[in-house]
Formats: structure tokens, sequence, C-alpha cells
């Protein structure tokens, strides 16, 4: 609602143009519901740090859908991508030298299927809609909210009035700070700069990931972890310069 006032407010039109439609679903489910709804779903089985590492290996699974889908065969370097990144995520989940536990199972699949689903998003809709760009990101979040609205009610039961004041203030934050203000300048960076530059830019969202969950809430921060980091981000890396 914030985003759509402020789009009235910059004079911008909200109709969405019929061409369009499908694509801006496609979009909200990829962009919002998935990414947001998924990695925010995950964290109840795993780490903020897992979160985040498994999350942002999303360029390596869109090497993996380009090929597949728009027949973009990825270079040697491509190749090597590919194998950095999988093998940082397989000494990510091989904790204890065995398979994930089956309590952590759900939140890794999650976690995947939020980069997984937004690589595809990525690929799918490699053209910009046609849209003004505030109220195209209200469009997409509030498409890909509504859902997720809709599950809470069905299957939680939302308690608001109980929120202490320190919830009521994250609550604000995630509402103004990532579900906007972040929406927004992602959208700005991705018409201002080339897709690599922003690519690698969002590298910083896991290390700041990992390092504040070590440093706040006590996570672990091993050899593993930043054997694991070292090669996933080397493997992003490759991925996007390729």
């Amino acid at each position: 609602m914030l985003l759509a006032a402020l789009a009235r407010l910059r004079g911008e039109h909200l109709a969405v143009p019929r061409g369009a439609r499908a694509r801006l679903a496609m979009a909200a489910f990829t962009n919002v519901f998935a990414w947001m709804g998924f990695s925010a779903l995950c964290l109840r089985w795993i780490t903020v740090g897992e979160a985040a590492l498994l999350g942002h290996s999303m360029p390596i699974w869109a090497t993996l859908f380009a090929w597949a889908l728009i027949g973009s065969r990825p270079t040697v370097w491509g190749f090597v991508a590919l194998a950095l990144g999988l093998s940082g995520i397989g000494v990510l989940l091989g904790a204890g030298g065995g398979p994930p536990s089956a309590e952590t199972l759900p939140g890794i699949g999650f976690a995947l299927a939020a980069a997984m689903l937004f690589a595809l998003g990525g690929v799918l809709n490699r053209a910009a809609l046609a849209m003004p760009p505030f109220a195209l990101t209200a469009w997409q979040v509030g498409l890909g909210c509504l859902p997720m609205v809709g599950f809470g009610l069905v299957l939680e039961r939302p308690a608001v009035t109980s929120l202490s004041g320190a919830s009521a203030v994250a609550f604000a934050y995630m509402t103004l700070i990532p579900m906007a203000a972040c929406y927004l300048s992602w959208f700005a960076a991705l018409r201002r700069l080339s897709p690599v530059a922003t690519s690698t830019c969002m590298l910083l969202v896991p290390l700041i990931g990992i390092l504040s969950a070590a440093l706040l809430l006590g996570e672990p921060l091993g050899v593993r972890e930043i054997v694991s980091m070292a090669l996933t981000l080397g493997g992003v890396v490759l991925a996007l310069e390729k």
C-alpha cells in the first residue's frame, strides 16, 4: 500500500498493461512469494548463515536454467563455477561427515527452492516489463505477499496485539526496509547497472548474513562455514563473469 501511494505521488499509473499481466504474476511469484516467503520459512530449520549462503546461490542455478531453457551453454569457466558452487553447497550440507539430518531437510529444501525459483524468474523475465518503477514494485510486492497472507490466516493464528515492543520495531523494519526500500533499490540498480555489477554487489548479503549471525546470534563460524563460503561465493563470482 505504501509503495502504491508513493507511485501515485510520483504521477505513475498503477494500471497493468494487458499483455504484461502473466509476466507480472510470474515475476511476483519468483521475486517475492518464493524468494521472501521460502527464504524466511527455511529459518525454522536451518541457521541464518546456512540460509544466506544457500539462498544466494541463485547465479549458479541461473546458469543451469539459461542452458536448459534458452540454449546459453556455459563456457569452460562457467562449468568451473558450477563445480565450485555445488562443492561449496556440498561442504555446507555435509556437517559431521554425513548427509544432512532429517530435521534440517525442510529448511534446506525451502532455501534451495527460493534460490532456484528466483533464478528461474530471472531467466524467464529477461526483458523488462513496460511499467514505471514504483508501480511495478508495488504490484510485485502486493501480489507476492497476498498468498503468504492467505496461508498465514488459514494455517496459523496471527496475534498482532501480542507483539512486544522489540518485535513491533522488527515488524516495521521488515515492512519499510527489505520489502519497500530494498526492492526499490534492487530494481533501480538493475536499470542503471549491468546484471553482473548488481549481482556481484548482492554477494555482500550472504557475507553480512553469516558474519552478523555469528556475532549477534552465536551461530557457528568455523572451518566448514568458511570453506563453504569461499567455494560457493567463488563459484558465484565466476558464474557472473563467465
